[in-house]
Parts: structure tokens; C-alpha cells; sequence
């Protein structure tokens, strides 16, 4: 059965801010290493989903760049969603025209905006993944190992205790529940049990088998989704599709159908994955020097340590005796703040949106 994925892109990446705005968000930048976080997306997956069979969900306003940097992709299968409605929506839109469009097959679901190690690993396991899809029917997702207690993820408990494993051979779990990100303590308790691991926003399955789970899980979604299906490569489909969306609630897809399914399973994986959520994780993870300190582009240090500094603004960023701070210089916007703190950027992002001061944004 042909594999296909459908690559989620349409995100702000606001906790980025300043160096992810609404054009170039952080799915669409160079962030570690070469090529931008869509485009190393994209060539993770070649040896299995060929460019032919890859999808994009993303928005008007970042459409022509996704389409810039994927020149590989069909123009027509970049999908462009009038306005955000969470992942259940943008899921089932994908599935929808791949139903019309390709009748059946394995259907893989990835963030645009993650960070991949081992490149050998991810493919293995993704392999694995569609073969357990296939063969299961069921719902699959993979999770990640966890290596600390993080508060930044969902995580997932699975069933270790299973006697039977009818997928052993495929190193898959059933599925207990899904955990919504945990404070500290929670945290470490799920580490300590050996029983959780992260959730990664990745997920497979058949084309069928996720749309008979919208249909009974969300039939709102569903019904759209229905009507929408005659308008599929047609020249109404546009208007169709604003139409659909103006009546489709925002919803995801962990919280609209995987916590309701049966049939849920596991893969547990350790492929040096990141999902790259704030300057801190971006921070943890760049080379350094002795001190602790990581930096890029045009910077001068003096006694500085456990520092990043990024500057893409074409100046020199000077610090003198500082620790453990974030600065992110760009062309009109500088960001500083105390390492630990970086997810509340957002609420930087926020308060612009609600002083009109848009062209930060």
C-alpha cells in the first residue's frame, strides 16, 4: 500500500519571536545546521514518500514561501487553509483529498518544524510505523524516550505490562492515555514509572481508518468534510473551502480523536529528536564554547558564560559580564531574556498583537 504524508505547517512559531514572524515563521528558517526546518522535513522522508506523495497544510500568508523552498512538491499538493483551526481540521482536510484523490493508502502526519538526529533511526521507525498501520488498522503514533523530566511536552503512557504484544515484532505498545504537559513534579513521576514517553505530534494511519474516526469522534468536522468532497480539484473549491472552514470549530486531533479511539498504539523511539519550542531548547542544544556560551554571527564576549546570542541583523552583539541570558538581535527587534523564561516570549508576541503594532509581527 502507497505511504503518503502530510506535513503540518501552517504554526506562528511565536515562542521564536523575534526571529519567527507571521511570513517567515520557525517552520520556514535556518535554524540549526543546513537547509531551513520544512525543507530537512522534506528530505527525511525520501528514501520512503517520493515528492509526488507529500502534502503541506499551511496559510495564505506563508503559501508562496513553502512553495519557494519545496520546489519538488506539486504545486497541488500544497494545501492553503483560509484561517487556523488546530490540527483536527487541517488533518482532515488532507485525508479528505487524498480519499479523493488516491482512494487508500498509509497516510503519515508530521510537524514541519522539528529537529532530527539520527536520520537512519527516524526512517526505521517511520517504516515500522506504516507497516503497523497497515496491518493493525489501527491508530499509531510515536513516541519519543524521554531523557529528562520536561514540563514543555504531552507525554503518553503506554502499556508495558502487555503479556501478548500482537505487534511486538514492530516494537509497538498499546496506548493508555494521553498526559497533557505536566509541572515538575508530575513530570518526574512519569520518568520514574518507565512507562511515558513524549508525545511528538507524529502521527499514522490509513486514510480510512482517520476519517472513520473523525466521522465518529467529531461529526461537525466530518459533515464538513463530506460536503467539501465534491469541490476537490474544481475551480470552487476555494470558496468551498472558506466556506467549510467558517463553520469547522477549532479542535485537535490528540484531543478530538486520539483520546477517544480504541486501537491506539505506540511506537517508543530514540532518534536525537527536538521539537525546537523556545530559545532555551535551541540554546541546550548549539555547540558551545568553554564557558557554556553559544553564539551566531557577529558577536564579542568578555566575560560571559552560559550565554546564546544570535544575531542575523548584520551589527555586532557585544555582552560584558553576563550568564545565563538569551539575546536574539534582528533587523528591528531585539529580545532579551533570562534563560528559563523563554516560553513566555509568547506573551511578547501577544502584546503586540493587542497594540496594533503588527509590523513586528
Amino acid at each position: 500500500m502507497d505511504a503518503y504524508a502530510l506535513i503540518i505547517a501552517g504554526g506562528v512559531g511565536a515562542r521564536f519571536w523575534p526571529r519567527s514572524r507571521e511570513h517567515s515563521p520557525k517552520q520556514l528558517l535556518e535554524i540549526i545546521g543546513h537547509g531551513t526546518m520544512i525543507q530537512n522535513t522534506v528530505y527525511r522522508l525520501d528514501p520512503i514518500v517520493p515528492p509526488e506523495r507529500i502534502y503541506v497544510v499551511t496559510n495564505a500568508i506563508q503559501a508562496p514561501e513553502v512553495r519557494r523552498q519545496l520546489p519538488r512538491i506539486p504545486a497541488e499538493n500544497i494545501l492553503v487553509e483560509p484561517f487556523g483551526r488546530n490540527t483536527a481540521p487541517a488533518i482532515g482536510l488532507g485525508a479528505e483529498i487524498l480519499r479523493k484523490r488516491v482512494g487508500e493508502g498509509v497516510m503519515l502526519v508530521l510537524p514541519a518544524d522539528h529537529l532530527v538526529h539520527d536520520i537512519v533511526t527516524f526512517q526505521t521507525t517511520l517504516r515500522n510505523a506504516l507497516a503497523l498501520a497497515e496491518q493493525s488498522r489501527g491508530y499509531v503514533t510515536i513516541g519519543i524516550t524521554p531523557t529528562r523530566p520536561e514540563t514543555g511536552y504531552g507525554y503518553i503512557q503506554f502499556d508495558k505490562t502487555e503479556q501478548d504484544r500482537p505487534y511486538e515484532d514492530l516494537e509497538a505498545y498499546s496506548v493508555v492515555t494521553f498526559a497533557e504537559k505536566p509541572n515538575l513534579e508530575t513530570a518526574q513521576r512519569f520518568i520514574e514509572s518507565g512507562d511515558f514517553v513524549w508525545n511528538s505530534g507524529m502521527f499514522v494511519w490509513k486514510i480510512s481508518t482517520i476519517l472513520n474516526g473523525i466521522a465518529e469522534h467529531l461529526p461537525d468536522l466530518a459533515d464538513e468534510l463530506n460536503r467539501l468532497g465534491p469541490a476537490i480539484d474544481t475551480d470552487g473549491f476555494d470558496s468551498a473551502l472558506e466556506r467549510a472552514y467558517g463553520e469547522m470549530r477549532p479542535i485537535s486531533i490528540d484531543y478530538g480523536v486520539m483520546e477517544k479511539v480504541e486501537n491506539r498504539y505506540v511506537l517508543p523511539a530514540d532518534f536525537g529528536w527536538n521539537d525546537l519550542g523556545s530559545w532555551d531548547e535551541v540554546a541546550r542544544i548549539f555547540p558551545k564554547d568553554e564557558h557554556g556560551n553559544a553564539i551566531a554571527g557577529e558577536t564579542i564576549l568578555r566575560d560571559c558564560a552560559n550565554v546564546h546570542i544570535s544575531t542575523v541583523s548584520g551589527r555586532v552583539a557585544a555582552a560584558v559580564g553576563v550568564e545565563d541570558v538569551i539575546v536574539i538581535d534582528t533587523a528591528d527587534a531585539v529580545l532579551v531574556c533570562r534563560k528559563g523564561r523563554s516560553q513566555d516570549v509568547k506573551e511578547i508576541v501577544d502584546h503586540l498583537r493587542k497594540k496594533g503594532m503588527t509590523q513586528f509581527l
